[in-house]
């Protein structure tokens, strides 16, 4: 066991957040976190790490093992290149290697006793230097940059200069190669795009160590995490299994509770009943039977009705007019910003009910087309037309539509002023806003409570066409749910922007993917995207490889001869293409291979086999070479099918 937190107890200013339970976590198991915001998930992990103490309970960590924590904008030294910056995570591995290479220069002017000892030291070091990973440790800095969604011309960056959405993944990096035996992780999906996360999530799979994330990511949490840790009314409990094995058996045991609750009431009405009838004889004997039934009655244990936020906050969406069945055609848009084009010539439509999803990596300007849209910006070339009878709702996932001036009360107001003051409190009070809330300031209000508000105005708009960008961003999970419920079952047209794959699959009926700024459309959510992605690929492959047969045959059948001759030319190119790509690996693995055989010869040498030095030179060098012939082989396997 690496971790064990028993009855933790935390309060705060008179407010318990937490108040017992137990739960552990074994070496190189995978954890989450869950509870609705303020449920007191991030107090959870700074108790973990030490940097807050319990009032009451314990937190036992294995001794010796090490302990890492994702914070925002975690100890970066703004000077710094992006590189340098996530590279420092490796820096007792540089020290080595630049030691290793100054005992390589000694040893050359060294003899004798002094020699020995350079040499022992060099022995020492470098399997030091191995089992630390140092050989693959430039590789292992360039895959997580990478995989965090960094470009290779964005390496040179100062750390100053970077936004905080870009500083909080330097750090994510900059802990991930750090390797400690636990890793506790808060949100860290935020600021990614789908590419980042599912490669995030390959890396936390395979990842060593032990993980704890906090993340209302279900998608992600059902490919990562084995064990789920929940904190609900401040009481922390523990359920096997991913986040979608924790809410079946989190929702049967909610029912099997009420149940009791029910069996319970209606034993308690009986009761109750019996006592009132055997008062009504008013003879001293069913007197003191009904006194001695209501004695029996107090000492019962009563159970609480089970509830859950959904029980409090639920609404429905309804378009207040039916659209015409176009409505929204974008033609031939295109967007620059400094010079650099963002997209360039986009086009596609959108029928009356569909729930359209727009997915792509970030900066690719998806936000930028919703503001389009809506008119909140202008665009360089081509046009947005919406259709008949069309009224949009817009969601804004930074709220810049809210005036952080006004109360809660008054942004309603302010949105619709024919309501009266008990409609707008019970529209608040639907959304978790009660009793003095309602006169907060919109500036005051956390992340997840601008979301809700935002939601509150979007439910009263007369809209039928509901465009959303990242409508799932501060909400928890709950939230997330129920609007997933509402967008489900609201028959008015939707497009939206998100990161979420757990939303979209729940959505969404139709994938627009923006990728080098080409527009790719196909049916269904995201799996059903996956899916149809990969045949695609699928086929490219099988028509790169055999595609020139079957594109002259066709070309044969057609009419038009300037057709067939283009169509034999683009077959014609790939075919020389691969055929020059196999070439190339061919080449690169030949040589690769005589190398690899010099090498072994050189090990055969005594000469060589004696130098130290020159052994573990000439193993680094294999074992790079391997490396790299690994890839080489899967590559013309790929190539050649």
């Amino acid at each position: 066991m690496l971790l064990a937190c028993r009855e933790l107890t935390k309060t705060f200013v008179a407010a318990p957040v937490l108040k017992g339970g137990y739960f552990h976590i074994e070496e190189k198991e995978k954890a989450a976190v869950v509870g609705i915001n303020g449920a007191g998930k991030s107090t959870l992990l700074n108790l973990i790490t030490g940097q807050l103490a319990p009032d009451s309970g314990e937190v036992i960590f294995t001794k010796g093992r090490t302990m890492g924590y994702l914070t925002q904008h975690q100890g970066l030294e703004m000077t710094r290149s992006l590189y340098d910056e996530v590279a420092s995570a490796k820096a007792g591995i540089f020290v080595m290697e630049d030691e290793l290479r100054a005992l390589e220069q000694q040893m050359k002017h060294l003899s004798g006793d002094a020699l020995e000892s350079a040499m022992e030291r060099y022995s020492r070091l470098s399997h030091e230097f191995e089992a630390a990973g140092g050989y693959a440790a430039r590789s292992e800095i360039t895959g997580v940059i990478k995989g965090l969604g960094f470009s290779e011309d964005e390496y040179g960056k100062p750390a100053g200069v970077l936004s905080g959405g870009e500083k909080t993944r330097i750090a994510l990096g900059k802990l991930l190669l750090s390797r400690p035996d636990l890793i506790l992780l808060d949100e860290p999906t935020n600021h990614l795009d789908i590419a980042s996360v599912a490669w995030l999530e390959n890396y936390l799979k395979d990842y060593p160590g032990a993980v704890i994330v906090v993340s209302h990511d279900r998608y992600f949490l059902d490919r990562v995490v084995t064990k789920v840790i929940e904190v609900e009314e401040g009481v922390v409990s523990m359920y096997s299994g991913n986040y979608s094995a924790y809410a079946a058996k989190k929702q049967q045991l909610r029912a099997m509770r009420l149940q009791a609750w029910k069996n319970q009431q209606q034993e308690i009405r009986h009761q109750e009943e019996v006592i009132a009838k055997l008062k009504s004889f008013n003879r001293e004997k069913s007197i003191k039977r009904a006194e001695s039934r209501e004695k029996m009655l107090g000492r019962i244990e009563r159970l609480e009705k089970p509830h859950e936020i959904r029980d409090a906050m639920f609404f429905t969406l309804r378009p207040h007019e039916t659209s015409g069945n176009d409505v929204l055609e974008i033609s031939d848009l295109s967007k620059s910003y400094g010079g650099r084009p963002l997209f360039e010539h986009l086009s596609a439509g959108i029928k009356r009910g569909e729930h359209v999803a727009l997915i792509g990596e970030n900066g690719t300007g998806k936000s930028t087309i919703l503001k389009i849209i809506n008119g909140l910006i202008a665009p360089d070339e081509g046009s947005v037309k919406l259709g008949v009878k069309v009224t949009v709702g817009y969601y804004d996932q930074e709220q810049q539509l809210l005036d952080d001036s006004l109360t809660l009360f008054d942004e309603v107001r302010s949105a619709y002023p024919g309501m009266t003051d008990t409609e707008i409190r019970s529209t608040l009070a639907a959304f978790l806003f009660t009793g003095d809330d309602v006169f907060k300031l919109v500036g005051d209000l956390s992340g997840g409570e601008r979301g809700r508000l935002s939601l509150a105005k979007l439910i009263l708009s007369p809209c039928n066409f509901l465009i959303l960008d990242e409508p799932t961003n501060h909400l928890d999970i709950t939230s997330r749910e129920i609007l997933e419920d509402a967008l489900s079952q609201y028959t008015g047209t939707v497009l939206a922007v998100s990161h979420d794959r757990y939303f979209l699959n729940r959505v969404a009926t139709r994938i627009l993917e923006l990728e080098n700024g080409v527009l790719t459309s196909t049916a269904g959510n995201y799996d059903d995207h996956l899916e149809e992605m990969a045949k695609r690929r699928e086929n490219a492959l099988q028509a790169a490889g055999k595609g020139a047969e079957r594109l002259s045959s066709d070309a044969a059948a057609l009419t038009d001869s300037a057709l067939e001759r283009k169509i034999k030319k683009e077959a014609e190119t790939i075919r020389r293409r691969r055929e020059n790509e196999i070439r190339k690996t061919e080449e690169r693995i030949e040589a690769l291979e005589t190398r690899t055989a010099e090498i072994d010869s050189l090990f055969a040498d005594e000469s060589v086999a004696t130098d130290l030095a020159k052994v573990t030179e000439l193993s680094r060098e294999k074992d790079e070479l391997s490396a790299e012939l690994a890839g080489l082989y899967a590559k013309w396997e790929e190539l050649t099918l």
